[in-house]
């Protein structure tokens, strides 16, 4: 018998996303980096735009928004708090993760995601509109941010050489080498050191999605994360260039394995190999 997701309620298919467009008891939520080419091109009918950059992201710091402009956000989206949200974006997912990431720190309760993303919903040849859909102003409370899913620099400076902490690296083999200081799509955002964390585990995000952009099953997971000693009895802390791809691994061991200790580090290898005295490793 295949082994169930921990959390079966953070996942829905895009057959079930079709079948509840007009379903007024959840709000579709396109969360995308390059909104031009994705969200303004077509998009799944009566789905808000969230623009990862504008939206999630604060304007003049590097940091991700407060609870104010979270709520600012969610207002302007018209969501209650009670809202499901169904969320899903380009690359994969990435973005979607983090907005998910970000939501849950603020404390809102239902949210999926679509398994898939653009990428499986365009596959089946499934409608897409360039009509926005207008959304009525809510007036939203969020929660204190739980810091419990949040990792930052010092936290990640205590944690090297403890046994009982796993560090993962999100990103690609040749930058975690340090072979190359950022993708290959993003060429201008790297950092002045390439290489990775001292202690890190390298198991690339894209390991945990099928060829169709869906996750892999709950015992295909288990056994790659098991299998490079990232176990449910550690502090697990997910790291990569920006937090958008480790976002998705920590989505991935949180919700649908279950780990009952999962930190995102958003600060990632833009940080760490930017700070003067940090350690490195190639």
């Amino acid at each position: 018998m295949t082994k169930q997701y921990a959390n079966q309620n953070v996942l829905c298919e895009t057959d079930w996303v079709s079948n509840n467009l007009k379903n007024n008891e959840i709000k579709i939520l396109e969360v995308d980096y390059d909104v031009e080419n994705a969200y303004k091109e077509g998009h799944i009918p009566n789905a808000h735009m969230v623009w990862w950059k504008r939206d999630i992201n604060d304007p003049s710091t590097r940091d991700i928004i407060n609870k104010k402009q979270f709520e600012n956000l969610m207002s302007r989206l018209g969501v209650q708090k009670n809202d499901e949200l169904i969320l899903y974006g380009d690359f994969n997912n990435w973005f979607a993760a983090f907005a998910f990431w970000v939501f849950k720190y603020f404390g809102h309760e239902k949210i999926k995601i679509m398994n898939g993303g653009r990428k499986k919903w365009e596959s089946e040849g499934r409608p897409y509109t360039k009509e926005e859909p207008v959304a009525n102003p809510s007036n939203y409370i969020a929660s204190a941010p739980d810091e419990g899913i949040r990792a930052y620099l010092d936290d990640v400076k205590r944690s090297l050489q403890k046994q009982e902490v796993g560090l993962v690296d999100v990103r690609s083999a040749k930058e975690f080498k340090g072979e190359i200081t950022a993708p290959p799509e993003y060429p201008m955002e790297h950092a002045q050191r390439g290489g990775h964390i001292p202690g890190a585990k390298n198991i690339p995000w894209i390991q945990a999605l099928n060829e169709d952009g869906t996750f892999k099953t709950a015992d295909e997971l288990e056994k790659l994360y098991a299998g490079n000693d990232i176990s449910p009895d550690k502090h697990i802390i997910c790291y990569c260039r920006i937090g958008e791809r480790s976002s998705h691994t920590w989505f991935v061991l949180k919700y649908l394995l279950g780990y009952p200790s999962v930190k995102n580090y958003d600060g990632s290898w833009t940080e760490w190999g930017n700070m003067i005295g940090n350690p490195i490793e190639k």
